[in-house]
């Protein structure tokens, strides 16, 4: 008698321990796969002020080079644990120059792309950093293509030749609907 309560016990402690064996196992999946379908961030801006001499390719003007470093200072610590992991600018000096600053200080390159391939880019986007913050600086006709790819907002409102100031922040969950939020950085007007 006494070794079948023993026998009772001890199948009792085998299923609570597998069942806490599962649970864990359970558990642990789904932390892994919650993780890995994380929240792409993709921010967007303008190149800054350009300097007005005529040149095809220019660089920024005194005032774009002080929006430059206004951008270390906006997106530098955007997200306090990892913060930029990606910069994307188009060929133009203009765009290179604009996230220079911000690139020596979290000290990663900058990638340059093509910005006529519109579906190229944004597919290398979410696939080479899926759940990562990438930031992009292209100009003011591909940039509203851009964020139309990947479903964001087809509503933005059209850019002036002199407005420099506007960051698009386009969030991609791996479920549900894209967001796009628009911002202003930097003093309203920088001459």
């Amino acid at each position: 008698m006494n070794k079948g309560l023993e026998d009772k016990r001890r199948r009792r402690r085998r299923r609570r321990a597998a069942s806490v064996v599962a649970f864990l196992i359970t558990a642990l999946g789904l932390a892994w796969f919650f993780e890995s379908q994380a929240t792409t961030t993709i921010i967007f801006l303008r190149y800054a002020n350009l300097e007005p001499n005529g040149q095809t390719n220019p660089g920024l003007s005194d005032s774009g080079l002080q929006r430059a470093d206004e951008l270390v200072r906006v997106i530098g610590d955007v997200d306090v644990v990892a913060g930029v992991d990606a910069i994307y600018a188009t060929r133009f000096r203009s765009t290179q120059e604009t996230v220079e600053p911000l690139a020596e200080k979290l000290q990663l390159p900058v990638r340059i792309f093509d910005a006529s391939d519109v579906v190229g880019i944004c597919e290398t986007m979410l696939t080479e950093h899926k759940g990562k913050i990438v930031l992009v600086v292209t100009d003011r006709t591909s940039l509203p293509l851009m964020i139309r790819e990947l479903h964001g907002s087809k509503k933005l409102p059209p850019m002036a030749d002199t407005e420099h100031d506007n960051l698009y922040i386009v969030s991609i969950p791996w479920f549900g609907k894209v967001k796009t939020l628009r911002l202003k950085y930097g003093r309203p007007y920088l001459p």
